[in-house]
């Protein structure tokens, strides 16, 4: 406990450095919770797609969704979110999942499909790398 005591007192801007960083993850996550952009868990995600037949939205490369996807999903790259929402749902109120490979530019996807009016759409929490290391379904057709 001494030592911790003396790297405080010793390194006061690597400790005030730990609490920025500290306090913007903690502003980030308190944001993406309030706005309703926080990823949803697979789990959550099949809930959607068998109760209320969400429509799953695969951003990755045409290369790897032409390897596999999950089950029914549209392929519409992030770059084209914008100019292919009718492709997506003609209905912004339907639910919408989205998803690339590790779940980290989804958030984009999302972002632009709610500028364009679409209420329920949300990331799939860990992407397509996440649903199959669920051991859930996937297809090359």
């Amino acid at each position: 406990m001494d030592q911790l005591v003396e790297f405080v007192v010793h390194h006061p801007f690597l400790w005030g450095a730990l609490g920025l960083i500290v306090i913007a993850f903690l502003v980030n996550e308190a944001w993406r919770n309030a706005s309703g952009a926080a990823p949803i868990p697979p789990s959550q995600a099949i809930r959607l797609i068998n109760g209320e037949d969400a429509v799953v939205v695969d951003t990755r490369s045409k290369a790897d969704y032409k390897k596999n996807h999950i089950i029914n999903a549209r392929h519409v790259p992030l770059a084209g979110i914008d100019s292919r929402t009718q492709e997506i749902s003609r209905d912004t109120a339907h639910p919408v999942i989205v998803y690339d490979a590790a779940g980290t530019s989804a958030g984009q996807a999302v972002t632009k499909l709610k500028a364009k009016g679409f209420t329920r759409v949300h990331a799939l929490k860990g992407g397509f790398n996440g649903w199959q290391a669920d051991g859930l379904p996937v297809t090359r057709k």
